[in-house]
């Protein structure tokens, strides 16, 4: 895609700004501090960075709600820690669950919103379309998946019981497994409900930088 101009395409400053607000909220008073930089670093350094090379790749709207809406999840995870979410306690009641699932709404969340953003990365800059494009998307997003739960065990290697609050595993034996078919199931959702309205987008993205 040519490059834009930073007339044609300006910088999502509401959307980042009301994540900057939750951003702040959500460190401020932290339940552990050093569990809300390992929840929230993605956020922390991934927003920032898209501001930062915006135009050079500038997001349809469909994105850029998808990452803001993804590092919301991920702020109110690490403010509480994911087993402590009130969110997850409320469900908890509601449907007479075991324990608290907030950290299954994280995962979900983990393989919803980066399809989307790995599906306008590949259809705008590759050939791909249609069933091979979305079958790379799925493949990215379990592929993500198997890596933060790499990050998660080197993390509970690394600091040992005090890396509970981030497994979120509330004594679950099958957490890992549940974690990556949650994430399948959201890359899967993400792509049946939203990739044709993704694809207007994209077109009209690409027919204002031509």
């Amino acid at each position: 895609m040519p490059m834009p101009t930073p007339a044609a395409f300006p910088r999502p400053w509401t959307p980042f700004a009301l994540v900057g607000v939750i951003m702040s909220w959500s460190a401020v008073g932290a339940h552990d501090v050093a569990i809300w930089w390992l929840e929230a670093i993605p956020a922390v350094l991934g927003l920032p960075l898209v501001l930062w090379l915006w135009p050079r790749f500038a997001w349809t709207p469909l994105a850029v709600w998808a990452m803001s809406l993804h590092a919301v999840v991920l702020l109110v995870g690490a403010h509480y820690t994911y087993a402590l979410t009130p969110l997850g306690f409320w469900l908890q009641e509601l449907f007479d669950f075991s324990r608290n699932h907030y950290d299954r709404i994280g995962h979900l969340a983990q393989g919803f919103f980066p399809a989307i953003l790995a599906r306008e990365v590949l259809r705008r800059q590759t050939m791909l379309r249609a069933g091979w494009l979305t079958f790379l998307v799925i493949c990215f997003s379990l592929a993500l998946s198997a890596c933060y739960e790499l990050v998660e065990w080197w993390t509970a290697l690394a600091i040992g019981a005090a890396a509970d609050a981030f497994l979120a595993t509330q004594g679950d034996p099958w957490d890992t497994q549940w974690d990556m078919f949650l994430a399948l199931c959201g890359a899967l959702a993400s792509q049946l409900f939203l990739a044709r309205a993704h694809e207007r987008q994209i077109g009209r993205l690409t027919a204002r930088a031509q």
